[in-house]
């Protein structure tokens, strides 16, 4: 990390489609203000029109279809304070539009399919993210989505994940080892063979060793917890909920898990959850809850990815205040 006071602070929030980005940086706005945070999404940075991908036979996932060279110059020089004329890829027509102007903003956001790919780009970057859906719910969720609004059959929906699963293993998948927080989207272990993932599984894997990043922890810092909180303080419908915490290894490096099993039948009783967590990076008792509550028709507001999403904002406020000793009110988000 290497931003100094008056630099502009980078965020990098990686993952593939459908996975969440939007939702994540929806929350992130409300921690930092819309007028102070800048979001650049990567699909700009196409080097190859939807009509050139198809005649060469090459997904947008595949970095020849990306011009990594000049998102690197351009994510330099806005970082460093300069304005950059940057591209456009409209997803409409699935052309390049003219280029516009981009100021440098006290946080900008690179989000999308490649922000921890290139090593140079990553080098910039002074938080990540990566936004992890297990292919089981990721196949879930598409079929759900592409055959109710979009008239797909399962068919053609399982054809489409297939035919993109080898890229994205190759190389969006592979970026997760670099991300210093990933939020990893499981079906449950509370209902015996669930077809339906209603009810998730969410972990957060938090790399340790971090400058200005001290992980979220359960109850006692780097023991392992397991912990059902339902009871007079948190109603807990069937199948229930489960947390854990506990010290791991991830890609070869030390990390510690939060895990949450479940959802929340009342999103007011997280204060009770909220009170038993440790290094959240509030700055006021129940300030959590607050940012759960303030959208709690979010997508994912009822189970860990909201909590997580929050959490790992609060984590970033927390990396760009440190860096730029510049406070954010967390009244500014009321």
């Amino acid at each position: 990390m290497t931003s100094k006071e008056g630099q502009v602070v980078l965020i990098g929030v990686a993952g593939d489609s459908g996975c969440g980005k939007s939702t994540f940086l929806r929350r992130l706005s409300d921690l930092f203000g819309e007028e102070f945070m800048t979001v650049i999404c990567l699909d700009d940075y196409h080097s190859l029109d939807r009509k050139q991908r198809k005649q060469q036979k090459v997904t947008a996932l595949n970095p020849k279809a990306n011009n990594f060279d000049l998102m690197y110059e351009q994510i330099k020089a806005l970082k460093a304070g300069n304005t950059i004329d940057k591209p456009i890829y409209n997803h409409e027509t699935g052309e390049l539009d003219p280029p516009e102007k981009v100021e440098p903003n006290k946080i900008v956001v690179i989000e999308g399919l490649h922000p921890l790919y290139d090593e140079r780009v990553r080098g910039l970057l002074d938080f990540s993210v990566y936004l992890d859906i297990s292919d089981e719910v990721k196949i879930n969720w598409k079929i759900q989505r592409d055959m109710a609004e979009r008239g797909h059959t399962y068919e053609d929906v399982l054809a489409a994940i297939n035919s993109r699963k080898p890229d994205f293993e190759a190389y969006i998948d592979v970026q997760k080892q670099y991300a210093d927080v990933v939020i990893q989207i499981l079906p449950t272990n509370l209902i015996p063979d669930d077809k339906e993932n209603k009810i998730l599984r969410v972990r957060l894997i938090q790399r340790e060793g971090i400058k200005n990043f001290d992980p979220v922890y359960l109850f006692d810092q780097g023991s392992t917890i397991d912990w059902i909180p339902c009871g007079r303080k948190l109603t807990c419908s069937y199948p229930g909920l489960r947390m854990y915490y506990g010290p791991d290894s991830y890609f070869g490096n030390e990390v510690s898990v939060l895990e949450l099993d479940g959802e929340f039948d009342r999103l007011e009783e997280v204060i009770y959850i909220e009170s038993h967590l440790s290094n959240t990076s509030t700055k006021q008792y129940g300030e959590m809850t607050e940012l759960l509550l303030k959208h709690r028709n979010y997508p994912g507001s009822k189970n860990g990815s909201g909590l997580f999403q929050v959490l790992v904002g609060l984590k970033m406020r927390e990396t760009y205040e440190a860096l730029t000793a510049n406070r954010i009110p967390a009244e500014s988000m009321a």
